[in-house]
């Protein structure tokens, strides 16, 4: 793991597999850091440059003033892949890593060979609910929303391991203003115009029991790309790349050896 410069700011980067191979980039959902495709790479085919990187205001990234916005985001995972040298990677995306592939993917397809969008949508709630959010935090710190996010995160399978602890404090640590700053850029992003627009391979996955961004609106997103495929993994929540990796890692790879990208 080190710090490279992207966009102007210190990205915390794990970097690893061969330097020539076929890449793939994994961008985290809010509130986890690169930590979260821990228990899936074990599960991907030998051969690949696997790169996961913290997003701004998170993990060990650096967390300059917000707000932030999706174009800034997408500006930041350009940087990663210049400065690296990558040549056409697969970007995937949870979350509001999702909404930062869709975005990289409309502003610089030419950096992209396939996009995965996972557990996201071109839009994902409204600027009220972001609002109150984020008023809540300002109010009461990242602990007093930890709870209720476990419940949307996990299925209640999952939440009865002790491993949830992890996942919970992992939440909490996360720099308060840098959570914030990505709140924001959520409230203000509406891609669906631009999402429904890409002409580059994309697969959607989607957690059968997701609470943040349920089935039906990631299946809503996929309808709207044309030939992009979606697949629901039954079981799992907001995270199923925790929750359920080799399942994740067979939609993934099957993905990347249609694409020639294995």
């Amino acid at each position: 793991m080190r710090i490279i410069d992207a966009n102007g700011i210190g990205l915390h980067v794990a970097d690893q597999g061969p330097q020539d191979a076929s890449a793939v980039v994994f961008a985290n959902s809010l509130g986890t850091d690169l930590r979260l495709w821990d228990a899936l790479l074990p599960h991907l085919p030998d051969g690949l440059r696997l790169v996961r990187y913290d997003k701004r205001g998170h993990g060990l990234s650096e967390a300059p003033p917000g707000p932030y916005s999706i174009g800034q985001l997408a500006d930041d995972a350009t940087g990663l892949i210049e400065t690296l040298g990558l040549r056409q990677p697969v970007f995937v995306g949870l979350s509001i890593g999702g909404l930062i592939g869709q975005e990289l993917a409309a502003r610089r397809p030419e950096l992209l060979r396939a996009l995965v969008i996972s557990n996201s949508a071109a839009k994902i709630g409204t600027a009220t609910m972001w609002r109150e959010r984020i008023a809540g935090i300002r109010k009461g710190g990242l602990d007093v929303m930890a709870a209720p996010t476990m419940e949307r995160w996990f299925s209640p399978a999952f939440r009865a391991t002790a491993e949830l602890a992890m996942w919970q404090r992992m939440l909490e640590r996360q720099p308060a203003a840098g959570y914030i700053a990505c709140c924001e850029a959520i409230a203000a992003a509406d891609l669906r115009e631009q999402t429904a627009a890409l002409s580059l391979p994309v697969q959607v996955i989607a957690g059968s029991l997701d609470g943040s961004t349920p089935p039906e609106l990631v299946r809503a997103t996929a309808d709207m790309i044309p030939d992009a495929r979606y697949d629901e993994i039954a079981g799992a929540g907001h995270l199923p790349c925790v929750e359920a990796a080799a399942d994740y890692a067979a939609i993934l790879t099957r993905f990347l050896k249609e694409i020639g990208h294995v």
